[in-house]
């Protein structure tokens, strides 16, 4: 799988825009962009436009009132005419022969902010542009030839129009029945879906038929189905004047209401609406935009997507991903949206796991809802309607559910301190499975539920007061007051001068267990409520931390030196899913180290440019230009793996850089902050 910087020689472009010079060789061509319409819909693909995924497509739709993802256009077959000459610009792989060979026109691939491809086509350029319009499931493709005479584009799209993770094969259900009207084209050859309309400038000529073994590499490499076939109508011509740009529009169950430069407008205005502006680095810059690709805000119901081209909408993710995506961008309005559906799911007092199933709850999404309110708080202050009227409501439920005396998914010891148990189900974020399988299991009492739990309490004991409840702020401080007695007691391990990951419910009788794992649930601890430990603690835990989780590209989640540590595997779910947890490299940790240090040393200026090097080389190498994937091998190189783009790690790097590091400095010192070098494969 290869990764890709920003090339050294690429053209100057409009910071933050990204730009990438292919020079006609295939290996530049296989990084991969991103392009959301901000409602759902998604246009992803390799710079070269060979698919490597299923879920990659030119016009991915969100369809349903569930939102799901439907590939519609896969491709706009170009073949382009100049003359007598002939010019085939696009790049597919099929079975037994090499790629077919578009790619060696591409000189150039920029998203400033749209997709852009420049072809040198003898000495003269083609350039195509892409925009899909916001809010709406429309693709508009922009064609511009920049030769002496003029040129013919003949474009074919072939259209899967299946479920994203999902595969097509030729059958003969697809209906055949093409409308054509002036400068429109109609086609439904799926009944359950709705229409696609093409309108266009040229001539279209009509061919059903179907084109076959498209592979996929990356699924391939992953042990999944690759090979699909694709249904077109037909071919659409479009003449090319010299300078002039030609469009075809596919619009999945709309009707196209601008004119398709007007579409392109607005959709680059809404791309540079998410730009910071020059008062922040390029690198910042770019964060933003990727942040923007997750928050579908033009929704009905707004809400955060995990990530790209797979990942759906979980409730957890959200909640802790809201900070970095909105607030630390200054956007309360459109977070308040998505909290609202957010706070919807609650049931019994507890968030669900899913935004689209509430059957399931989440105890995890609902510590870190206490967490969300606490960051909202000190950013905007108690006096704002959305806390006093939906987010305060919604913790006194949780806190009642919580210390109900009902045993379950989430309860109270007698000391204090909360637990779980529900073996059937993954509760916290490090639970996994294999198939039948559980890789990890975390039981009992977990450390980072306890920090969350804490300072919980003392938020909503902060609401409660303002709000004039003294009954419940006696009860939240006293449950805050508890967990701070216990916790070290319980959960300090002497034998690795680190807290243990999770422990048994009882602590001195004969079935009491804990578990010693050196895992980054600690520095989340340390980092959400540092008065749990004791000042000499905190400097092992980040020692600790440092020395054998914090690699350049996030904390693992296993310390190379514990035998079941995985640093290296491959890209089947069989092989990648005992990883996640056991050694995977994950991006959006580095928040939690970050908040953790500057708590211990955020007087040191020296170390706070150490963390901003680090945050911005995390953010580098990406599967996705200017995205961030989700994990990456916990042994070097670090190579990216999981979902390629990924909310929480745009948001906590993003969180990081506009609030953590952007608070007062003091004095420089010469303490270093280096990764740890430890794994046994021998990393130096």
């Amino acid at each position: 799988m290869s990764t890709h910087r920003l090339s050294a020689d690429a053209p100057p472009v409009s910071e933050p825009g990204v730009a990438v010079d292919t020079h006609g060789e295939l290996e530049r061509a296989r990084a991969e962009w991103l392009h959301t319409n901000g409602a759902g819909a998604y246009a992803m693909s390799t710079l070269a436009l060979m698919h490597t995924r299923r879920q990659h497509g030119i016009l991915v739709a969100s369809h349903g009132p569930a939102g799901e993802r439907y590939v519609v256009v896969s491709h706009a077959e170009a073949l382009l005419e100049v003359g007598d000459r002939h010019f085939r610009l696009s790049t597919h792989q099929f079975p037994g022969i090499a790629p077919t060979p578009g790619y060696r026109s591409l000189r150039r691939f920029s998203q400033d902010p749209l997709p852009r491809w420049t072809y040198h086509i003898g000495k003269h350029e083609f350039e195509r542009t892409l925009a899909l319009c916001p809010g709406h499931n429309i693709l508009v493709l922009g064609y511009t030839w920049r030769g002496p005479t003029e040129a013919k584009l003949m474009v074919r799209p072939l259209l899967p129009l299946r479920p994203a993770n999902a595969i097509t094969r030729e059958h003969g259900a697809m209906m055949q029945r093409v409308v054509v009207r002036l400068g429109e084209v109609e086609v439904q050859p799926v009944p359950e879906l709705p229409p696609i309309l093409f309108s266009h400038s040229g001539v279209f000529m009509g061919s059903p038929d179907w084109w076959r073994r498209f592979e996929y590499e990356e699924d391939q490499r992953a042990l999944l189905p690759f090979e699909e076939d694709m249904w077109t109508p037909g071919v659409f011509e479009l003449p090319l004047t010299p300078g002039v740009t030609s469009y075809l529009v596919a619009a999945f169950g709309d009707v196209p209401r601008l004119a398709p430069e007007q579409i392109m407008a607005e959709a680059r205005e809404a791309a540079i609406r998410a730009d910071l502006g020059p008062l922040h680095t390029p690198e910042v810059r770019r964060l933003s935009l990727a942040a923007d690709a997750f928050c579908l805000d033009r929704r009905e119901a707004p809400l955060v997507v995990a990530g790209y081209p797979h990942l759906g909408a979980y409730v957890r993710d959200m909640v802790l991903a809201i900070p970095g995506l909105y607030l630390a961008r200054g956007r309360f309005v459109e977070a308040s949206q998505v909290l609202r559906s957010v706070l919807a799911t609650q049931r019994s007092g507890l968030l669900s796991e899913n935004l689209q199933d509430a059957s399931a709850s989440s105890p995890d999404a609902t510590l870190w809802l206490f967490e969300l309110t606490r960051i909202w708080i000190e950013q905007v202050g108690l006096t704002d309607l959305f806390v006093t009227e939906e987010l305060y409501p919604a913790l006194k439920r949780a806190f009642e559910r919580i210390t109900n005396g009902e045993r379950g998914t989430i309860w109270l010891t007698q000391e204090g301190l909360v637990a779980n148990s529900e073996p059937a189900r993954a509760l916290t974020w490090m639970d996994s499975h294999s198939g039948e399988q559980w890789v990890s299991q975390r039981r009992g009492l977990v450390v980072e539920w306890q920090a969350l739990w804490a300072r919980g309490c003392e938020t909503l004991a902060t609401l409660a007061a303002h709000a004039g409840d003294a009954a419940l702020e006696v009860l939240a401080l006293t449950a805050q007051d508890r967990v701070r007695a216990r916790f070290s007691s319980r959960f300090w391990c002497a034998e690795s001068d680190y807290p243990y990951d999770c422990i048994s419910e009882v602590g001195d009788a004969a079935e009491a267990w804990a578990d010693r794992s050196i895992r980054p649930n600690a520095v989340i601890a340390l980092a959400v409520e540092p008065r749990l430990f004791q000042s000499w603690q905190r400097d092992l835990v980040l020692g600790r931390a440092q020395q054998e989780l914090l690699t350049p590209r996030g904390l693992r989640t296993l310390a190379p030196s514990d035998p079941r540590f995985i640093g290296s595997f491959g890209l089947s779910e069989a092989e990648t899913a005992p990883a996640y947890h056991q050694g995977g490299v994950w991006p959006h940790l580095l928040g939690f180290f970050v908040r953790a240090t500057i708590q211990l040393k955020g007087e040191d200026r020296g170390v706070r440019e150490e963390l901003r090097e680090l945050l911005l080389g995390a953010a580098r190498d990406a599967q996705v230009l200017g995205q961030v994937a989700q994990f990456a091998e916990g042994e070097l190189p670090h190579r990216p793996r999981g979902c390629p783009a990924y909310a929480m790690a745009v948001a906590e790097l993003l969180r990081c850089l506009l609030v953590d590091l952007s608070r007062p400095e003091g004095p420089a010192s010469s303490r270093a902050l280096t990764p740890g070098v430890h794994s046994r494969s021998g990393d130096q």
